[in-house]
């Protein structure tokens, strides 16, 4: 039995979000599973990604194979490298605390390049946010002025025609 780990889909049409199973390979794609491992959504920016390390781990020592999206999701959160890491152990080729020392300095330099991400994109909205307040004040300004020149100009003209004819109408009415 071909063992897979692979997103199985959920959500909405255009709004999808997927968990990552372990699954026998001949199952439909959205079918039975043998263990839910993670959750990954898209939707948001930087894309969520929630795996369970050990046991994803665990999977992928016992020989289960990833798919190309699953390779990369994993690859992205470090459990590729583990599982290289852990390869290595086992060869002989490093002890288990040289493992461990590669593994979390990748993980602190991963986690600051995602937290300086998140913030840079942070910025960036309230910087446009800020843009776009910036550019609706001004129009805003733009069409007080237009509406404050209409009402002068309507001001100043109705003086001139009220002079023009003489009298106004109420006085044209009382002397009759």
């Amino acid at each position: 039995m071909a063992v897979k780990i692979r997103l199985q889909r959920f959500g909405k049409k255009d709004s999808a979000f997927f968990h990552m199973v372990v699954a026998d390979g001949r199952a439909p794609r959205d079918g039975k599973f043998i263990e839910k491992l993670g959750i990954y959504n898209p939707n948001t920016n930087p894309a969520t990604i929630d795996i369970n390390f050990d046991s994803t781990i665990s999977w992928l020592m016992k020989g289960a194979q990833p798919t190309d999206t699953c390779r990369a999701i994993l690859s992205y959160r470090g459990v590729m490298l583990k599982k290289h890491l852990l390869e290595g152990v086992k060869k002989g080729a490093l002890t288990e605390a040289q493992a461990e020392q590669k593994f979390s300095k990748w993980q602190d330099e991963k986690s600051g390049k995602i937290l300086g991400k998140h913030d840079r994109l942070k910025q960036e909205s309230t910087a446009q946010a800020q843009a776009r307040l910036k550019n609706e004040s001004a129009i805003k300004e733009a069409k007080a002025a237009k509406i404050a020149a209409k009402v002068a100009e309507a001001a100043n003209a109705a003086p001139a025609s009220t002079s023009a004819e003489g009298e106004s109408p109420a006085e044209t009415a009382t002397a009759e």
